[in-house]
Order: structure tokens, then sequence, then C-alpha cells
């Protein structure tokens, strides 16, 4: 199994650029399973998830073919409607295939999720929106199973803003009867993406990254070529390395999708200029403790909720991180700790007194973002470290020990 080695408490430079953003393509990927033809999503990173959604268009009878980025999607030749378990349970987004399926086709059967290992991330508003809709959803032997003639438009309103929810029902309004109208919408830029990505297919969906999203329904897609937004939480994820260890430029970025952050960097003593497409990082000398509470977008993502905590875990006094959105996604604190970190968790509160310095340690991945704090803990952190199960890592960063080679840190990739 694979592991990264690093040597630590090295300064950081150059530059890196962002790739496209998982939690945008995947939902794309299986909008392209609405149209009858070929879509092309340019910018697509090779990660383990988009694989994994590889393999389940595939299952599922869709045409795919991807090579330097661009990716090639026929829907003209689906002919399963089943997404199987054994495919599912190892990740959460292969949900995204309700929705559209359902629309396009009157009919799925999908297993339900697996993912991450934290937190209980229920696939209820989901079902009670496509219910809404006019599907019939029966669940069998661990399967879901959604019937509709044809969707219904109606009102549709989250008691939470659910991304993966708004996604789906967003995919299976566009072609249901009539008009849908979500309330308390998921906000965040891949939503927006998606939503303008189905309206150059021939959607008519209004209301664009507000709560409330207004959808009227057509009677088919089109196929068209788009260009995959960058990750924010992958280029937030390195803007906190530069924070701790450096000065360092983040290219193919949007930064109006991390005002949050540039603003808590800031206020953590960093240094940044930005342009319109690029943000440039110098170091906190000292860190300032800066307190953090995950939100919804536009607020502080719980997606690095992690990485903020192993920066606090050296900061120059105490600070207090707080997420509202996973209770329980704190997993990363034991590991971090195991490098020297003073972090107390009470329920979804940690207290981190920062350090002088971290020090190197074995640790073990327990999930995506986790993952990526334990490297950054290990690139502050003095002496080796030896950071095992790094397939979580591989699910949600690109490349991400050869672009850190780039910034000057000594991590190595090994199997033995």
């Amino acid at each position: 199994m694979d592991r990264l080695v690093v040597k630590g408490d090295r300064p950081l430079s150059g530059s890196v650029e962002i790739s496209g953003a998982k939690n945008a393509v995947l939902p794309l990927m299986t909008a392209a399973l609405m149209v009858n033809g070929e879509t092309t999503l340019k910018r697509v990173p090779n990660l383990k998830d988009t694989r994994t959604m590889i393999r389940l268009l595939d299952i599922v009878g869709a045409g795919v073919s991807f090579d330097a980025g661009e990716m090639k999607i026929d829907g003209s030749t689906v002919n399963n409607l089943e997404a199987p378990y054994d495919l599912v349970k190892t990740m959460r987004a292969s949900f995204y295939i309700l929705g559209p399926l359902l629309a396009r086709f009157g009919k799925v059967k999908v297993s339900l999720p697996g993912g991450c290992a934290w937190g209980p991330r229920p696939v209820d508003f989901h079902l009670k929106g496509l219910e809404k809709l006019g599907a019939k959803i029966t669940l069998e032997e661990g399967y879901i199973l959604a019937e509709a003639d044809r969707l219904i438009g109606n009102k549709v309103s989250f008691d939470f803003p659910s991304v993966g929810a708004t996604g789906n029902i967003v995919m299976a309004g566009v072609l249901a009867k009539g008009e849908t109208v979500i309330e308390n919408a998921a906000r965040e830029p891949e939503i927006v993406q998606l939503c303008d990505a189905l309206n150059t297919m021939g959607a008519i969906i209004d209301g664009i990254s507000t709560d409330k999203i207004i959808i009227q329904g057509v009677e088919e897609l089109q196929s068209t070529d788009l260009d995959v937004i960058p990750d924010r939480i992958e280029a937030g994820t390195y803007l906190i390395a530069g924070a701790a260890m450096g000065e360092i430029t983040v290219n193919y970025c949007n930064p109006n999708h991390l005002n949050v952050l540039i603003e808590k960097l800031i206020e953590a003593g960093a240094k940044i200029d930005t342009s319109k497409n690029s943000i440039t990082i110098k170091k906190a000398n000292p860190i300032n403790p800066v307190d953090v509470t995950t939100e919804v977008y536009p607020g502080f993502p719980t997606d690095l909720q992690a990485q903020w905590i192993a920066l606090m875990a050296i900061a120059s006094g105490s600070s207090v991180v707080k997420d509202t959105v996973y209770h329980d996604r704190f997993t990363h604190i034991p590991e971090l700790n195991r490098l020297g970190a003073n972090i107390e968790l009470r329920e979804n509160m940690a207290i981190i007194n920062g350090v002088d310095h971290l020090i190197g340690a074995p640790v073990m991945s327990t999930d995506i973002r986790a993952s990526a704090a334990l490297i950054l803990g290990a690139i502050m952190a003095r002496g080796k470290t030896d950071i095992s199960r790094i397939y979580h890592i591989d699910r949600g960063y690109e490349f991400i020990e050869k672009k850190f080679q780039a910034l000057g840190v000594d991590i190595v990739r090994k199997n033995d």
C-alpha cells in the first residue's frame, strides 16, 4: 500500500497550478448521461474519484474516453439503469447518477452510498426531493429503486442546503414537466457550474448562485463542451501551506471562491496579493491564532477545517475551530497530536494551543481532507513523517506529491 514520506521544516517557494474541481466534475459527468450524444469536459483531474465515476458510467453503458485532462462522454449508448453496491460504496458522489437517469429514462436502481468513513450524511434530502417531483421510491435489499413515467415540476424545500441533494434535484428538474423551484438550495461554486453547464445544454435555470433555483423543464438536452472550474479546496490547501512555510503563487484559481479563507489568512498574518486567476501568499511570521467556524458557502468551508487546524497547531497562541456542517469530522486531531500538536476536542469544537514546532512521526490518513492536514503537518514538522493509507488523498488531490516537490518539499511516495 502506498505511503508518503515527508522530511519537513523546509521553506516553500515557487508556483503551483490548481487542477479542475473534483466536486464540480463528478456531477458534470453524471449530467452527461442526460444527453443523447457526446459531452466533452476539459481540465478534468486525474483522481481516484474521477476514475471510479468513469467505471460507473461504463457500467451503465456510456462511452467514456479520458486523456490528458479531456474527457468525452457518450450518453447515447446508456443501456443499464443499475449502479451496483461494490462501486457506489467506494464513493458517495456515485449517488449523483440517481437524478439524471430517473429524469431521462423514468427508472433507476442505485445502491445506498458509501464514501469517507466520518459522519452520517443521509440521502433523505435526495429521495424526498425526487418524491416531490413525482417519483415512487422503494428500498430493496440495500438498493433504492426510483420510478416515474415522467417527473413533474414542484416546489422542493430543503431543511439544510445540501450540495449533493441540490445537484440531484437540479438535474432531475431540468427534464421534468413544468416548473421546479428549489428553496434553501446550496450556493457552492460547484452547483453554480452545474447549473451553468445545464443551461448551455439547453436547460432553463434561473436563480443560479442564490438559495432559490427556478427550473423550467425541457424535453431534452444537447451536447456541449465545458471547462471544469478550478478546485477551491485544493487551492486553499496550498495557500495554507504557504502561510505556514514560505512564499508561493497559486495559479489557475478563482480568488472569489476563496474570500473567507483569504480574510482568515490575512488575519493570521499572511501577506496576500490576488489577480484574476492567481493568488500569491507570503508566510505569516508569527502565525496569529484565528478562530474559525465552518458554514455552508459562502462561509468557511468544512473541507478546509482540517487544514486550518494544522496551521493553527503552530500559531502563537490558542484558537478554536468549530464545525457546524459535519459535527464529527475530526479524526485528524489524534494524528496531528502524534506530531506534537496540542489539540483538544470537545464535541464539534477543537481547542488548539499553538506549539513552537511539530516533530515528525508515523501517522495514518482517515479521509481526504484529514490526509491533506497531515501532509501540511508533516511539511511543518522537524524530521521525518511517514503517512500511511494515502489512498484517501488520491481521491481528491491530483499529483499532490509532485506539486509539493515543485514547491521545495522533500516528499516521496513509497510502496513497500
